[in-house]
């Protein structure tokens, strides 16, 4: 009887075994190299770490002698960044090429990247780390100059205005919370007309969740400065910022004048009646609204059009109003009154008529709907043009008391353990400690494994 041949993976042609390893990371790669000569020899091929670098990095062009020195320079820059990077690099990049087309004026209000040295130093001046996905984007861009619209979105109506400014370190810094309800806290956005914020959470000191983003509400039902409620605008840094960005670049805000400004269009939200196009965008008020009480505040814009090839004919004035509002209990309230916002536009082909205004619910969420009555300014014939149901949704909210409820909350002793755990990382990170592990030499990143096996 012949004695089975064993299988040894290495003993593989090495085309099969390249088609197999090119579908590993760049950890796994640098184990693989820790193996055998063969695989250290095959895994550490320029292709496959040409893949990890488009991949990782997205690199289209090699700036060193290998693809594997050029992956080990950016690892040495960027290396703690590497599960953000690419998200966060596509995500300004297309935000840059969006600005440059449509808002070039807010383009040139956003500043250059941070050095890691700033990022270090105002760990230590906060005494708290920073996520890394934070501190990625703010390697890219350092915020915004305090000058011209705001990057993270506009809304205006009446007399009340917010423009939010995606805050640079130093400034947010300036502004970091230690005082009871909002202890640990990091401004990111600022509205200098309305003084509204949106925060980062870098204690749980509170209850808060690490890396969550969102606008505090004062809880007036539970009384004391320490109650501060949530109105949550993000789980995390990225989603964030991605969330805000592709919700601008696909064109779900509208660009007026330069400015991004925040009322969120519905696509299905469009109604055609009698050749007059009506479509709805809503924005969330956090600064006018609070979660204790139920006071959940909105605004919404309505644009009215007519296309350019109707006929003259067909030209109109808007009378009278209708609203049938419903909110999420399904309590029930209905207005009319004649025009909008006091006036009573006129409609003829290819113009566009645009109004905003208001409306509260007790619940977060509500819908209205309704219609216009107008009439042929030819014949004086009355028509109803429909508007579309459309819903207000404020964000998910977490009270003080739940937030206390449900959180883990870590002693003052073992804040400050991890407190001054960040002020000597940064220091020493400052004084020139390494960071990460890839070594200094000019030939490779290597793992530890493979440092203590230089032969193998």
């Amino acid at each position: 009887m012949a004695t089975p041949m064993s299988l040894n993976i290495c003993s593989l042609p090495s085309d099969p075994l390249l088609h197999v390893l090119s579908y590993l990371n760049y950890d796994d790669l640098c184990r693989c190299r820790c193996t055998c000569k063969r695989l250290k020899e095959l895994a550490g091929e320029d292709e496959l770490w040409k893949r990890q670098s488009s991949i990782w990095w997205l690199s289209t062009s090699c700036s060193s002698s290998t693809w594997r020195r050029h992956f080990k320079e950016q690892f040495k820059n960027l290396g703690r960044y590497i599960k953000s990077y690419g998200v966060l690099y596509r995500t300004w990049a297309r935000l840059e090429a969006f600005l440059a087309e449509h808002c070039p004026r807010l383009l040139t209000s956003i500043k250059a990247g941070a050095t890691e040295r700033e990022l270090d130093e105002i760990e230590v001046k906060i005494r708290y780390p920073l996520p890394n996905d934070v501190r990625c984007s703010y390697r890219m861009h350092n915020g915004q100059k305090l000058v011209g619209p705001g990057l993270m979105g506009c809304m205006s109506i009446s007399n009340h205005m917010r423009s939010e400014y995606l805050l640079d370190l130093q400034t947010a810094s300036d502004c970091f919370q230690e005082y009871s309800g909002m202890y640990g806290c990091l401004p990111l956005t600022l509205c200098i007309h309305t003084g509204c914020s949106q925060f980062m959470a870098l204690s749980e000191r509170e209850g808060y969740l690490r890396g969550q983003v969102f606008y505090p509400s004062q809880d007036h039902v539970v009384m004391g400065p320490a109650s501060i409620d949530q109105f949550v605008s993000g789980n995390n840094f990225t989603d964030w910022f991605t969330t805000h960005v592709q919700r601008v670049v696909q064109g779900d805000y509208p660009i007026i004048q330069e400015r991004i400004y925040k009322y969120l269009r519905d696509p299905d939200c469009i109604a055609v009646t009698n050749n007059v196009t009506v479509t709805v965008g809503t924005s969330f008020c956090p600064e006018l609204s609070t979660v204790n009480p139920p006071h959940y505040f909105f605004t919404y814009r309505i644009r009215m059009s007519m296309d350019k090839s109707v006929s003259p004919e067909e030209a109109c004035q808007l009378d009278r109003r209708y609203w049938l509002i419903t909110n999420a209990d399904g309590w029930v309230d209905q207005v009319e009154g004649p025009g909008v916002v006091g006036e009573f536009p006129i409609l003829r082909p290819g113009t566009t008529y645009e109004w905003t205004s208001c409306t509260t619910f007790n619940t977060p969420t509500g819908t209205m709907r309704g219609y216009f009555t107008m009439h042929y300014l030819k014949t004086g014939q009355p028509l109803k043009v429909e508007c579309p149901e459309y819903h207000m949704r404020a964000p998910p909210t977490c009270s003080a008391g739940d937030r206390r409820r449900i959180s883990s909350i870590p002693s003052p002793e073992e804040e400050e353990v991890m407190r001054e755990a960040t002020v000597t990382g940064a220091q020493l990170r400052l004084n020139g400690a390494p960071c990460h592990s890839v070594v200094d030499s000019d030939e490779e990143p290597m793992t530890s494994e493979e440092r203590q096996n230089p032969d193998s």
